[in-house]
């Protein structure tokens, strides 16, 4: 290890050391493989043969690359190309063995991207666009032949999965304008429909569906789904041809997906409960459910190989990711520096006033309360927080905090009600939850209440400055990345697939539903802020667009509130480690200097 790397802080070296993806493989030239790694300090795409152990970087652009597929042939590499991580392009390809960039589907004007098929015979793709004026369209794109569109609608849609014969198309969409529940729709590649799956019809239930992929298999019409029917994310079999449905009804109290074996002839399941997450194979013939043994923590990806054996992406709060193999080992091991460890998470649950709430705490090894505390708001709003390896947390902890990830109602693994609880008093309810949290982190011994911290990413920005303005005696700080700030502006100026999110959420526009909207949004809150406010945000954000950041900003000048704003040149977060560092740096640095001192038995010291 070199000097400079031996002086370096422990949580500097958890987002230096190089990581990578778990490698997707191509369907019919197994030994060829795409997968992200940060290797040269910006996440891109490479390509890995295995036959021959080479590999070699595909991209390289200043502001990184991370959407890429490759032809299930193993001919060539498809990525996007969008401006500065503006989310806005067009797609491009390469060889798998080099060469140079073209444009995948020339004819295609830029958009945001709506989801991408590619068929068998190396020549056809299916092509999914979203832009604000023409709202979702699919397009069928063969080689050396103009694309033809074969789908249009306002609503939000996507591309799920070709056929393994090509000749079926899976489509998501939420034509009935519940932008959190999709219907499913087999197209032909003409356009025709040739069969419907919509849970949302009938009775009062909100239910929802995914394409989960079609059996791997030619003239197969079976087509894996997932489903909310018993009030959580489950696989079912649906016969695109008969119409038969077949239900798995899997034993299992959480969260589950699926995905084909390559044979066809059974599933890899992943099943999510109460932040962590185990793999399974469950025999279509038998209906036997048999464990894939993974250690305890968090697969974040998983994937059959023609062999049987199973590829996976493992990791703990205490252990850094890795790309293990049921066959043994390490698959895919990056050169260079090892990622420190940190500390394992604790598992705490608080009853709150929509339910038992699940939060994940850390601290100093040893270290005894009452603590500085950071309140690590996880985005989506539809995620969760899980025991995963998070160099952010990790460097929080480094530098004697405790951490406090809460799960909070709008989360994902906890069944479709927790979830589906967001609804109408948007970011209200999972502030609740959020104070239900701190008040057991305080009562507990854990917090100073004094030195409380309240900070979160995208969705997790928003609650930070919504909980400044509505809880503004709770926090001592606030830090807030790439934030809804002022929820109005923000839903002009947001791509369209999030102005359908944000109807379902809220109930309509926010002309429909003004006080909805009012009372979700930061700034109507902003001069209750009494504590220092640290903003960053990505001058290229379609996702919480720098306008209505500078807005809220504008109020907090007014008033000569304490705050400092960081704008960097790059989208909904980087994709460059030196600046994802730079932004580290800059949080620690603002706590540092506004959190009151520790109070000692004399007083503050």
């Amino acid at each position: 290890m070199s000097s400079d790397a031996e002086a370096m802080p422990e949580w500097e070296k958890r987002f230096r050391a190089p990581r990578v993806s778990l490698p997707d493989w191509a369907e019919d030239a197994p030994d060829r493989s795409l997968f992200v790694s940060n290797a040269t300090g910006t996440y891109e795409l490479y390509a890995w043969d295995r036959a021959t152990g080479d590999r070699r970087q595909v991209t390289a652009r200043p502001n990184g690359t991370t959407d890429g597929a490759l032809t299930p042939d193993g001919a060539w590499i498809w990525w996007f190309d969008d401006k500065d991580g503006d989310e806005f392009g067009v797609w491009r390809r390469q060889p798998f063995t080099g060469g140079e960039d073209e444009a995948a589907v020339p004819g295609l004007e830029p958009s945001y991207p709506a989801g991408l098929a590619l068929g068998r015979d190396g020549g056809t793709a299916v092509v999914g666009r979203s832009t604000d004026e023409d709202g979702t369209t699919l397009h069928v794109a063969r080689r050396g032949e103009a694309p033809v569109e074969i789908y249009r609608h306002r609503e939000s849609a996507g591309v799920g999965d070709l056929s393994h014969d090509g000749t079926l198309l899976a489509v998501e969409h939420t034509e009935h304008g519940d932008a959190m529940h999709s219907a499913l729709r087999v197209l032909r590649l003409d356009g025709t429909a040739v069969a419907e799956l919509d849970d949302t019809k009938g009775g009062t239930a909100e239910l929802g569906l995914e394409v989960l992929g079609f059996a791997p298999v030619d003239g197969d019409t079976r087509l894996l789904v997932g489903h909310q029917r018993r009030g959580r994310w489950e696989p079912l079999v649906w016969d695109v041809d008969s119409g038969e449905e077949t239900d798995l009804a899997l034993e299992l109290p959480g969260d589950v997906s699926a995905e084909w074996y390559p044979d066809g002839t059974g599933l890899l399941i992943a099943h999510s409960f109460e932040a962590r997450s185990e793999l399974f194979r469950y025999d279509l013939t038998s209906r036997a459910l048999e464990r894939v043994e993974t250690p305890p923590g968090t697969v974040s990806g998983a994937t059959a190989r023609p062999d049987g054996s199973v590829e996976y992406l493992w990791s703990s709060s205490a252990e850094p990711s890795a790309v293990r193999s049921t066959s043994g080992g390490v698959v895919l091991d990056p050169p260079g520096m090892r990622s420190p460890g940190s500390v394992a998470v604790e598992d705490v649950w608080v009853e709150g006033p929509g339910g038992r709430i699940h939060a994940l705490v850390q601290k100093p090894a040893g270290a005894t309360g009452p603590l500085p505390t950071v309140f690590d708001i996880h985005g989506g709003p539809t995620w969760h927080d899980s025991d995963s390896f998070a160099a952010g947390p990790a460097a929080w902890v480094d530098h004697g905090y405790a951490v406090v990830r809460v799960n909070y109602r709008g989360s994902t693994g906890y069944g479709r009600a927790w979830t589906d609880a967001l609804k109408h008093r948007v970011g209200l309810i999972e502030l609740e939850d959020i104070a239900a949290v701190r008040e057991w982190a305080v009562a507990s011994g854990l917090a100073d209440p004094a030195r409380l911290v309240l900070t979160g990413g995208s969705w997790g920005g928003y609650l930070t400055l919504l909980g400044l303005g509505t809880q503004p005696d709770a926090w001592a700080v606030g830090i807030a990345v790439v934030p809804v700030a002022d929820y109005v502006t923000a839903y002009h100026d947001e791509m369209e697939a999030l102005k359908a999110m944000d109807r379902t959420l809220l109930g309509g526009t926010p002309e429909e539903v003004p006080e909805r909207f009012e009372a979700s949004s930061p700034l109507t809150y902003v001069d209750q802020v009494k504590v220092p406010v640290y903003i960053s945000a990505g001058v290229n954000d379609p996702r919480c667009p720098i306008r209505q950041i500078d807005n809220y900003v504008k109020r907090l000048e007014v008033r000569g509130a304490v705050h400092e704003v960081y704008r960097y040149d790059a989208g909904h977060g980087s994709l460059v480690v030196d600046e994802r560092i730079k932004q580290v740096r800059l949080e620690l640095d603002f706590a540092a200097r506004h959190l009151p001192a520790a109070a000692g038995p004399d007083g503050p010291r």
